[in-house]
């Protein structure tokens, strides 16, 4: 069934849990915003307000972070991708320009390889298309058995400094300190369920030449968690994706330097707008 609601905090029911969205703006194809771990859809809502005048934008929670609660479920990039093709299906949504930062992306490039007619075009930041290795999985079991034994603040403290270029961590104290927030509001065992999926994801690049819609790459020049040599690796096997690098950022690079992210998201929509692909 459609709903006609629009607003911040909207929840739906998806997949046998409460899936809460943002759903802003208006245009016949709407852009969804995933974010990365372990986040939530707040981190999007620069973006939401530099582009809502011109087309529907919709920020998701992903399960069992955010307002999106489960606290049960085994958690996968499988599992993330079916929720999002359901709660599109739940609101009629034919076909969407999906972006997704990290996990985020890791999500887009999921559901663009098991479900590509759903989507018009893509927009991958500060992501990758490798499976961990056997040594980053074994790495990941070793922080999830840490976090069982001391709790989480040791792990989320030194993800929140790995995430930032290092002048944000000194001169963009207030943006540390609310990711901070949304950071610590997860629980142990989500943190946990979250590791377990990035662990457990499968790769993606094999199928980077088969995306044929357009793409848009947008990477901090500083990001510590995704190389710099995986965007350009992704850029070099699609063919139709175009790349842009921001300085003096690290692994969010939307929120490190809006101004510029949001300038090269904006060039984008409008060339699709042009091509007719979007249109707002």
């Amino acid at each position: 069934m459609k709903t006609e609601t629009k607003g911040y905090n909207l929840t739906i029911n998806v997949n046998n849990f409460n899936f809460s969205y943002d759903d802003v703006g208006d245009g016949s194809i709407p852009i969804i915003f995933l974010h990365g771990f372990p986040f939530d859809k707040t981190m999007w809502r620069g973006q939401l307000d530099f582009l809502k005048s011109s087309y529907r934008l919709i920020a998701c929670d992903i399960r069992g972070f955010g307002k999106s609660t489960d606290e049960e479920s085994p958690l996968s990039i499988d599992l993330f991708g079916n929720d999002l093709i359901q709660f599109m299906d739940t609101l009629n949504i034919d076909k969407a320009i999906v972006c997704g930062l990290s996990m985020g992306g890791y999500l887009a490039l999921n559901v663009i390889k098991r479900f590509p007619s759903h989507f018009e075009a893509l927009i991958l930041c500060d992501t990758q298309c490798i499976a961990d290795t056997a040594e980053s999985k074994e790495k990941r079991y070793k922080i999830i058995e840490e976090i069982e034994t001391d709790g989480v603040t040791n792990f989320n403290e030194g993800f929140i400094k790995n995430v930032f270029h290092k002048d944000s961590i000194t001169n963009k104290t207030e943006l540390v300190e609310q990711l901070r927030s949304v950071v610590f509001s997860n629980s142990q065992h989500i943190i946990s369920q979250g590791l377990v999926a990035l662990a457990k994801r499968s790769e993606t690049c094999s199928s980077l030449g088969e995306i044929s819609i357009p793409t848009l790459i947008i990477c901090g020049r500083e990001d510590q968690v995704t190389p710099l040599a995986q965007f350009e690796f992704m850029n070099e096997h699609n063919k139709g994706s175009i790349l842009h690098i921001i300085d003096n950022a690290g692994h969010v690079s939307n929120l490190e330097q809006p101004k510029e992210f949001n300038k090269y998201l904006g060039e984008f929509l409008t060339d699709l707008s042009g091509f007719d692909v979007l249109n707002s």
